[in-house]
C-alpha cells in the first residue's frame, strides 16, 4: 500500500468514527488500522445485528481451525476480556450462535455488534505474545512501545528489573541502528528472537527491528493526529508472522505543535553580561541589596551595575536611575528582585524601551499562587510581542528563582547571606548545573562544596527560557564538559530539544547527568499499564534518555555523587572495566564484590604481588593477610604501608580503576585533625591523607576512596576531596556508582564519537 493510500485510509476511518461520536476506534476499525502498519490480523467476520446471524454463521464456519472466538464490539468496553467479552467456542453453528445469544443478553444496551474471529495458535510461553504500542507524549512527541504482552502483561511489566521492562523508541530520537542495541537491553527480546537457551528463535532480531521501525515511521505521521493512542495486545508469532489479536485505538484531533522559538543566543547575555540593572534595592539589606553585594564580591565592574530607585543617586557605589527607561545605556542583564505583582509592567518597560537583552524574574509565586496565572498570561503576552520584532525581545529566567552563578560572567544573583555560602579560593570546573528548583541549586551547590561549578542556573518555571534552551546554549560553550539537569518538568516538546541536544553533548565525549523529579510509586507502576501509556511519563525520560547516552540518576543522593564523580575524574578514563580495590576492613572488600556490576576484578601481576608482599612481610602481618584482589590488609597496617600497597595495585599495568577503602578508626593511620588528646594529625605529611594526596598528583589512573565511619571523620572525607579526590561514604555505593561512570566512560570515546556497538 502507497503512503497516500494508507494516509487516506486513516484518515477516512478517523472521520468515520467521529461522525459517530466516537474517539475510540471499535475492534474492526482498529485492525484495519493494524493492517496498515503491516501487522497481520486474523480472519473475521463482523456482526452487527442479530438479522446478520444466518449469513455471518456460515461465513465463520469457513474460517480456518476448528474453533473460532466471539467478542463483544462496544466503544465503551475497551478490555473485553476482564468482562467476559470473549469467548471460544467449536466452529459449528449451534455453538456461535448460542454464544451470540449469550453475548447479546449480557451486553444488552452496548451494542453495536461482534466480531468472530478465527483462532489463532501459538506458543502462550513468556515471549510468545509481545505487546506493541505508540502514543503522544507531551515531553517528547511520539513514543513506540514494546514489551511482553497478554494478559500477564502488568505482572512481568511490576516484577522485571527496572530499565529491562519495555524498549521506548521515538521516531525523531531514536537512530534507527540503535534500535537493536535497545532491544538487548530488555527481558523480552531473547524470549522472542532465541536468545535463551534451548528456546527457539521466534521472531529473528533483524525481522523485529524492521516491525518496530515501520511503528516509528507510522507513528511519525499519525500520533497524535488523529490517532491519540494505539495498543495491540498481544502480537503472536504465528505460522505465517506476526499476528495482532487484539487492538485499542484511541483518536485526538489535537496536534503537537513546539512553542516559538527563544532567541537563546542571548543566554550568554544572561550569563557572561558586560552590564548589570538591578531592581528592588533597598538601602536595607533585601534581597536586592544581597544580589548587588554579589555582584561587587565576585569582581563585576561597579561602573557596569545600575540600580533602578527613584530618589536615590548611589547604593554600593553603583549609580541609581529613576526608572528602566532613564537606564544611561542598554543593559545586557536586568534582575527584577521584586513582587511578583510588579514584574508584568516592568518586564513591558523594559521590552518597550528595548533595555534589556536578558530578564531575571526572581519574584517567588508567579505560575503557582492561587491568581497568579493572570500575571503569568501578561508576561507570556508582551513577550510573545516582543518576539515577531526584528529585535526578538529579551529572553526571561524565571519566574520564582534564585537566578544564577556564573564564574566567567563574574555574576551571583543568588540572594544568599554571604556567611551561608562559601566562596572563592576553588578552580573552576567544567561542570553546568541547571535546576527548575533554587533551592536544589543551593542545597547540591553546598554539598559540592569542594566543586566551583562554570554555571549554575536556577530557572523557576520556565516562562520563557527552558531547560532545552539551556543545553542548547551549554551544547555551544567548549568549556561544559558536565551539564547536570534537575528537571521537573518539560515545556510541550522540550524534552525532545533537550535531549537532541543532549545526544549530540555526548557523542562528542561530554557528559550529561539528569535526575527526573515527580517520580512516585504509582507513577512507575503506570509503566506496567497494558495499555499504550505502558510508560509513564518519568519512564519515557529515563529510556530515552540512556538511550541517548545520558547518565539517569535514580535517586537525589546518586545524583550528587554522580555530579562529583563525574566532574573530580575529568580528563582521567578507564582502559577497560578491571578494577583493583584494597580495604583495611573484611566487610568492605565484600561489599566491592557484592557491587563490581559489570566490572571485575583485575589479575593482579607477579611484580605487584611481590610488592604487596614485602610490604605486609615488614607489617609482619604475613600470617594473617594473604593477597588477592580485593585485598584486605587489616586494620593493623600503618599510614605509609597502606598507601605503598595502594600504589602497587594502582601500577599494575592490568588495573584499570583503583578503589581505597579506609575505615578510619585504627589507631595505626593518622585519621583526625590535631588535638591535645591524641597524636594523630590527618594533615601530617605522612598521613594516610597527605599520601594519598600525593599520589593523587603523580597519576592519571582513575581511583576513588571511601571513608566509611560518622562525624567525626568529616574532615578526613573533605581534606580528600580537597586533594582532588572522589571520596565516598560507603563501600557498596562507591563501587556500585564507580561502575556508572566506568561503564558510560568505556561505551564513549574520551572526548571522541559514540563507538559503534
Amino acid at each position: 500500500m502507497t503512503t497516500a493510500t494508507a494516509c487516506a485510509a486513516v484518515a477516512e476511518i478517523a472521520a468515520r468514527a467521529r461522525a459517530s461520536c466516537r474517539d475510540v476506534l471499535l475492534e474492526p476499525e482498529a485492525l484495519e488500522i493494524v493492517r496498515l502498519l503491516g501487522i497481520e490480523v486474523p480472519e473475521n467476520v463482523y456482526v452487527a445485528d442479530a438479522s446478520d446471524d444466518a449469513w455471518a454463521i456460515a461465513r465463520a464456519c469457513e474460517l480456518p481451525g476448528d474453533k473460532v472466538v466471539v467478542k463483544v464490539v462496544a466503544a465503551e468496553i475497551l478490555h473485553k476480556s476482564d468482562v467476559g467479552g470473549v469467548a471460544f467456542v467449536d466452529k459449528t453453528p449451534h455453538a456461535i450462535a448460542a454464544m451470540l445469544e449469550r453475548m447479546r443478553a449480557m451486553f444488552a444496551g452496548h451494542g453495536p455488534g461482534f466480531l468472530i474471529c478465527e483462532m489463532v495458535t501459538y506458543d502462550p510461553a513468556p515471549g510468545g505474545e509481545m505487546l506493541v504500542g505508540m502514543r503522544s507524549t507531551p515531553d517528547f512527541g511520539p513514543v513506540v512501545t514494546f514489551g511482553l504482552g497478554g494478559v500477564a502483561t502488568e505482572y512481568f511489566a511490576e516484577a522485571l528489573k527496572e530499565g529491562r521492562e519495555i524498549a521506548i523508541l521515538s521516531p525523531r530520537l531514536t537512530p534507527p541502528g540503535r534500535i537493536e542495541q535497545i532491544l538487548l537491553g530488555k527481558a523480552i527480546t531473547p524470549l522472542v528472537t532465541g536468545g535463551v537457551r534451548r528456546m527457539k528463535v521466534r521472531y529473528p532480531m533483524a525481522e523485529l527491528r524492521a516491525l518496530l521501525e515501520r511503528c516509528m515511521e507510522f507513528a511519525s505521521k499519525w500520533v497524535p493526529d488523529p490517532l491519540g493512542e494505539l495498543e495491540i495486545n498481544p502480537v503472536v508469532i504465528g505460522p505465517r508472522g506476526p499476528v495482532a489479536l487484539d487492538a485499542l485505538v484511541r483518536l485526538t484531533t489535537r496536534s503537537q505543535e513546539a512553542p516559538a522559538e527563544r532567541p537563546i543566543r542571548k543566554i550568554g547575555h544572561l550569563l557572561r553580561p558586560s552590564s548589570i540593572a538591578v531592581v528592588g534595592v533597598s538601602t536595607a539589606l533585601n534581597a536586592g541589596h544581597v544580589i548587588v553585594n554579589n555582584l561587587i564580591r565576585e569582581g563585576f565592574d561597579k561602573s557596569k551595575i545600575f540600580i533602578v530607585k527613584p530618589g536615590s543617586d548611589e547604593i554600593e557605589g553603583c549609580s541609581c536611575v529613576a526608572s528602566i527607561a532613564a537606564l544611561p545605556e542598554p543593559v545586557d542583564l536586568l534582575v527584577l528582585a521584586v513582587s511578583a505583582h510588579q514584574a508584568p509592567e516592568l518586564i513591558a518597560e523594559a521590552i518597550d524601551t528595548q533595555r534589556a537583552e536578558s530578564v531575571i524574574v526572581i519574584p517567588g509565586g508567579l505560575g503557582e499562587l492561587a491568581g497568579s496565572e493572570k500575571l503569568e498570561r501578561q508576561i507570556r503576552d508582551v513577550i510573545g510581542l516582543s518576539r515577531q520584532t526584528r529585535w526578538g525581545g529579551p529572553v526571561i529566567n524565571g519566574g520564582n528563582c534564585l537566578g544564577v552563578r556564573s564564574a566567567p560572567g563574574r555574576v551571583d544573583t543568588m540572594f544568599l547571606p554571604d556567611y551561608k555560602v562559601p566562596h572563592g579560593g576553588r578552580p573552576v570546573s567544567p561542570v553546568a548545573f541547571v535546576s527548575q528548583s533554587g533551592a536544589f541549586a543551593v542545597a547540591k551547590a553546598n554539598c559540592l562544596d569542594t566543586i566551583e561549578p562554570r554555571y549554575v542556573v536556577s530557572i523557576g518555571n520556565q516562562i520563557d527560557l527552558t531547560v532545552g534552551d539551556y543545553m542548547r546554549w551549554l551544547e555551544s560553550d567548549p568549556e561544559v564538559r558536565i551539564a547536570a539537569f534537575y528537571v521537573e518538568g518539560f515545556r510541550p516538546l522540550d524534552g525532545r530539544d533537550w535531549l537532541e541536544s543532549a545526544a549530540r553533548m555526548t557523542r562528542d565525549g561530554r557528559s550529561v547527568i539528569l535526575y527526573r523529579a515527580g517520580r512516585t510509586v504509582e507513577g512507575a507502576k503506570a509503566s506496567a499499564s497494558h495499555t499504550a501509556s505502558i510508560a509513564a511519563d518519568a519512564v519515557v525520560t529515563r529510556e530515552l534518555a540512556t538511550a541517548a547516552g545520558v547518565i539517569v540518576a535514580e535517586t537525589l543522593e546518586d545524583f550528587e555523587d554522580l555530579v562529583r564523580l563525574f566532574t573530580m575524574l575529568h580528563g582521567r578514563a578507564p582502559a577497560g572495566p578491571r578494577i583493583g580495590a584494597i580495604s583495611n576492613a573484611g566487610f568492605e572488600s565484600v561489599a566491592f564484590a557484592d557491587n563490581v556490576g559489570g566490572m571485575h576484578f583485575a589479575k593482579l601481576g607477579a611484580e605487584t604481588i611481590e610488592a604487596i608482599g614485602r610490604v605486609i612481610r615488614e607489617s609482619k602481618l604475613e600470617r594473617i593477610v594473604s593477597i588477592h584482589n580485593p585485598l584486605d590488609v587489616n586494620p593493623m597496617m600503618g599510614d605509609r604501608e597502606f598507601c605503598a600497597v595502594f600504589e602497587a595495585i594502582l601500577a599494575d599495568n592490568e588495573v584499570d580503576l583503583g578503589v581505597v577503602g579506609c575505615v578510619p578508626l585504627t589507631g595505626a593511620l593518622q585519621t583526625l585533625p590535631r588535638s591535645d588528646r591524641y597524636k594523630e594529625d590527618l594533615a601530617d605529611e605522612g598521613s594516610v591523607v597527605s599520601m594519598l594526596g600525593s599520589l593523587w598528583g603523580v597519576t592519571s589512573k582513575p581511583w576513588i576512596a571511601i571513608v566509611d565511619a560518622g562525624r567525626m571523620y568529616d574532615p578526613m572525607a573533605r581534606a580528600l576531596e580537597g586533594e582532588g579526590i572522589p571520596t565516598f561514604r560507603s563501600a557498596d555505593r562507591a563501587t556500585r556508582l564507580a561502575g556508572v561512570w566506568c561503564d558510560w566512560k568505556l561505551r564513549f570515546e574520551r572526548w571522541g564519537t559514540l563507538r559503534r556497538e
